[in-house]
C-alpha cells in the first residue's frame, strides 16, 4: 500500500510512537489468552475467568476505540474553521463504544466483542481519509494499519473465543 501524501503535516510517525502502538496490543492479547485459557480449563471457575477477561477486552477496546476519535478530534482543530465535519465525527467513536458497553447486556459479550472489533476495524476509512487529505502525519497509515487490524482482530477473537 503506498503512503498517502502528508505534505500539510509538519511532522512524522516517529520509532518511540510505533513501538507504544504496538505495546497497546499487548492488554487486548492477553485478555485473549486469557479467555481461551478459561474457556477451555471449564466449569463455574473456568467460565467466571473468560467471562472477566472477555468483559476486560471489551472495556479495553473501548477505551481505545474512544482514544481514536481523540486522536480526529485533534486533527479537526488544526482545521480552523474548518472544523465541524471532522469534529462531529471525532465524537462518533466514543459514542459507539458507549453504547456497544451498554449493550453488552442485552446482546451478549460475544456479539458486542465483534461489533465492537468491528468498529475499530472501519476506523481504517476515516485515518486513510485524513492520510489522504494531508493531515495525519508522514506514516500515518503504515501505523495505523496494523494496529487497527490487530486490535480489531484480537476484539473479534475475544468475541469468538467467549463463553456464551
Amino acid at each position: 500500500m503506498t503512503e498517502p501524501s502528508s505534505a500539510s503535516f509538519p511532522f512524522a510517525v516517529q520509532p518511540i510512537t510505533r513501538a507504544l502502538g504496538f505495546a497497546g496490543l499487548l492488554p487486548q492479547a492477553a485478555a485473549v489468552v486469557t479467555v481461551a485459557l478459561g474457556t477451555a480449563a471449564g466449569g463455574w471457575n473456568g467460565g467466571l475467568v473468560a467471562s472477566l477477561a472477555a468483559v476486560a477486552a471489551l472495556i479495553y477496546g473501548a477505551v481505545i476505540l474512544s482514544f481514536l476519535g481523540g486522536i480526529w478530534w485533534g486533527f479537526a482543530m488544526r482545521r480552523g474553521n474548518g472544523q465541524g465535519g471532522l469534529a462531529v465525527l471525532a465524537v462518533v467513536p466514543s459514542l459507539v463504544a458507549a453504547g456497544l458497553v451498554g449493550a453488552a447486556a442485552p446482546l451478549g459479550l460475544r456479539w458486542t466483542l465483534v461489533l465492537l472489533g468491528s468498529a475499530i476495524l472501519l476506523t481504517l476509512l476515516v485515518d486513510r481519509r485524513l492520510a489522504t487529505a494531508g493531515e495525519a502525519p508522514a506514516g500515518w497509515m503504515r501505523l495505523r494499519v496494523p494496529l487497527s487490524l490487530g486490535l480489531g482482530g484480537l476484539t473479534i477473537l475475544a468475541g469468538i473465543l467467549a463463553p456464551a
